[in-house]
């Protein structure tokens, strides 16, 4: 169990694809992040022209850590890493977007973004405690202990396929507002921001992948074992 070659086999080839969309998102950025936009907006400032013009009322602050952006929809709060909130480049301008996104969808409802706001407690009290739970079923053998810890893994599988919806979403809504107000330009600066969230997009398709797999994985060693 410890060793199973199997896992590597099953699971492997998807770590693998997370770790390269991981390695191209932060290339993306880092490329785009040298090309600066015509409108000479911050990528906090370009999420707030976003969440206006989609009648979202936001907080925004500047966090620590690189590409730590993110929506809180309990707060409306929009935080972005320093690279974004401060950048006058086509990835700040992206990412600042991107996450404006997530504020319009909740301000309309967005039903993909509510279930997924529903499912993080579930899914945080899951993904604390199912790799004990799961080894203390197989040490003890103990077959239906071993399965409530799969099933517990389970939740974070639903998390991952709900979120690709979410993420996907908001990209469309951000491109959709930084053309028609014009905050992006021209094509270069329109194919540099879907670069960098296409970028972004695979990486949420590969952790989808790599979760769906674990799970076959350990719900095909349970199905063996019983």
């Amino acid at each position: 169990m410890f060793f199973d070659p199997r896992f590597f086999i099953i699971v492997g080839p998807f770590m693998l694809l997370a770790f390269f969309a991981s390695m191209r998102v932060k290339s993306s950025f880092k490329r785009y992040a040298k090309v600066g936009v015509i409108s000479g907006m911050t990528g906090a400032q370009a999420a707030k022209a976003v969440a206006e013009a989609g009648g979202a009322e936001v907080t925004i602050e500047r966090v620590d850590g690189f590409l730590s952006d993110h929506y809180d929809p309990r707060t409306k709060t929009l935080r972005l890493s320093a690279a974004v909130h401060d950048g006058r480049s086509i990835s700040a301008i992206a990412v600042g977007a991107h996450e404006a996104g997530h504020a319009l969808q909740d301000v309309h409802q967005y039903a993909w973004l509510r279930m997924r706001s529903n499912l993080v407690p579930l899914t945080m009290m899951g993904s604390r405690s199912w790799i004990w739970i799961f080894f203390a079923g197989m040490l003890l053998q103990q077959p239906g202990l071993a399965w409530i810890g799969v099933i517990l893994f389970g939740l974070t599988v639903i998390f991952q396929l709900v979120t690709l919806p979410v993420e996907f979403d908001a990209s469309r809504r951000a491109k959709e507002v930084l053309a028609h107000t014009g905050i992006v330009s021209n094509e270069e600066e329109a194919k540099g921001v879907s670069d960098v969230l296409g970028a972004a997009a695979m990486t949420y398709v590969a952790g989808a992948l790599t979760a769906i797999a674990t799970l076959f994985y350990y719900v095909t060693l349970l199905s063996g074992r019983d």
